[in-house]
């Protein structure tokens, strides 16, 4: 549902992805607003090369868009957004160029924007990256909401790239100026970063913006002990990917099958690849997707779909993503194939995938997540 969005830039039609009925959230939150008027008032941005990270749903790249700005994001959720709120008004596509966010821009940077992401890790991989882009007359202004500034972001910004000034809050959201201080010599890159399951495997690769990076999530960790075991299983999609570690496992258990990684943050899907690649090489058996859920997927053309759906998109929380991930994973599977899915006790998955599939039984549960296989008639 499009919203409008008035700022001192224009007044813009925008829309959230993924598209779902009712939307009650907005495209843009405080922060975007608060940065975009800072700008009219104190920024002469023609000529300038203008970054922006991180933008949720393309808000501040649609709104400075005459500017020509690079906009770097890991998700295909938010470039797809982008893409389609440039479209809605009238604005040409090449007027944004989108960076994924293994990506770099073209140097020098004279404003680089940044909404400080949910993930701090992302924030200190990307400041790590393009610190080296930054002249001694760079601006350089974060933005997000207060709740949701934690104060790591400040000392991160401080010791990667120098001094920092906080605005005053508005509409509960607040701004970060910061300016370089060419004397901070940048420690190495921490990421990405790796771990391994056992000593005789090779590590994981986990790229910063990946789930549980630093060991294997609670969750996975159960999910790995009740993988379904159908020989007549050919073609397998790991929904939702992260590094990859449900998709490994079904490909060493099944040698003949086909397996798909599926993600739509771009770090999840680099993640994937090379912890395959690591493992098995170049084989063609192996695809791997950065897209939204299943919607690039042919009706029933999987066997079975394995799945640890998030809960939460940027910093809202709902299930709606699930709920989409189940829809989609019902009308890719074939006839008899089967959703193998993993979720929180208090999430009540069983009550839309019973909905959904009918058939539907619990294979495993313990005092905090519940599996279950869930078949298509």
């Amino acid at each position: 549902m499009e919203q409008q969005f008035s700022v001192p830039q224009g007044c813009f039609r925008l829309t959230r992805q993924p598209h779902r009925k009712n939307e009650l959230l907005q495209a843009w939150d405080a922060a975007d607003d608060y940065v975009l008027h800072h700008l009219a008032e104190t920024e002469a941005l023609a000529g300038q090369s203008v970054v922006i990270l991180n933008d949720n749903f393309g808000a501040l790249a649609v709104a400075l868009s005459e500017f020509r700005p690079t906009a770097i994001s890991d998700s295909w959720l938010s470039q797809q957004a982008t893409r389609e709120n440039l479209a809605a008004n009238a604005i040409a596509a090449d007027r944004v160029l989108l960076l994924d966010s293994l990506s770099l821009p073209s140097p020098p940077i004279d404003l680089l924007l940044i909404k400080i992401p949910k993930t701090l890790a992302l924030l200190e991989y990307q400041l790590h990256r393009l610190r080296p882009l930054l002249q001694p007359d760079s601006r350089i202004v974060a933005a997000g909401m207060v709740k949701a500034l934690p104060a790591n972001a400040w000392k991160l910004l401080e010791r990667l790239v120098g001094p920092t000034v906080p605005s005053l809050a508005r509409k509960k959201a607040r701004l970060i100026f910061t300016s370089l201080d060419p004397n901070i010599r940048l420690p190495q890159n921490p990421y990405p970063s790796y771990y391994r399951l056992a000593a005789e495997e090779p590590p994981l690769c986990n790229h910063a913006n990946v789930f549980s990076r630093e060991s294997l999530d609670i969750g996975a960790r159960f999910l790995l002990q009740h993988l379904p075991d159908q020989p007549g299983y050919r073609d397998y999609i790991d929904l939702g990917c992260g590094n990859g570690v449900i998709g490994l496992r079904l490909a060493e258990s099944n040698p003949a099958a086909n397996i798909m990684f599926v993600d739509e943050s771009f770090m999840a899907i680099a993640s994937a690849t090379e912890n395959f690649r690591s493992r098995f090489g170049d084989a063609p058996r192996a695809k791997f997707v950065v897209g939204d859920c299943l919607s690039s997927f042919a009706p029933a053309s999987a066997d079975c779909i394995v799945c640890n759906p998030p809960f939460h998109q940027q910093h809202a929380i709902g299930d709606h993503i699930a709920w989409r991930m189940f829809q989609q994973a019902h009308a890719v599977l074939r006839p008899g194939g089967e959703l193998r899915v993993i979720g929180n006790r208090h999430l009540n998955y069983h009550i839309a995938l019973k909905k959904l599939f009918g058939r539907c039984r619990q294979v495993a549960a313990n005092a905090k997540f519940v599996i279950f296989s869930c078949e298509k008639a």
